[in-house]
């Protein structure tokens, strides 16, 4: 446990518990995971939880502002730690790949919308598909890197 975590946790009025501070910690080493790699990391590192209560975990920090969650297209939700500064993401679409993409504005909502009369827009989701250039290069193993 992270004296970082437990003090976030309890800031957001949320009781301090081994399965909370363990997504934590999986989701720093593994941003933009969806709850079925958050339970099976917890596995692996000898955590004895179910499903159920890793998607209970994830509510909980979601709604509490710890985390942010986010569903990419054909695509379980997935969950990361970044939050606050309305970036978006780069999802490839053979491998499943997810990046940030920075705000290209610098500050929140990233765009503008003609919205309704009286409604404030606080932020944009954005997801630029694609293929990632780990797959592109699979995919054409003849293209050549570009050598500047």
């Amino acid at each position: 446990m992270t004296e970082t975590d437990i003090e976030l946790l309890r800031a957001r009025g949320l009781r301090v518990t081994q399965g909370r501070v363990a997504v934590l910690e999986v989701l720093e080493q593994l941003p933009h995971a969806d709850a079925e790699g958050v339970h099976r990391t917890l596995a692996e590192r000898g955590h004895d939880t179910s499903v159920q209560s890793v998607h209970n975990v994830l509510g909980d920090l979601t709604e509490a502002g710890i985390l942010r969650r986010f569903e990419p297209a054909r695509s379980a939700a997935r969950y990361e730690r970044r939050i606050g500064d309305n970036h978006h993401h780069a999802v490839c679409s053979r491998c499943g790949r997810v990046d940030d993409v920075d705000c290209v504005v610098g500050e929140a909502p990233c765009l503008h919308a003609d919205a309704p009369e009286g409604f404030t827009v606080h932020a944009a989701e954005v997801t630029f598909v694609g293929v990632c250039a780990e797959c592109a290069q699979t995919q054409n193993p003849d293209m050549k890197r570009s050598t500047t």
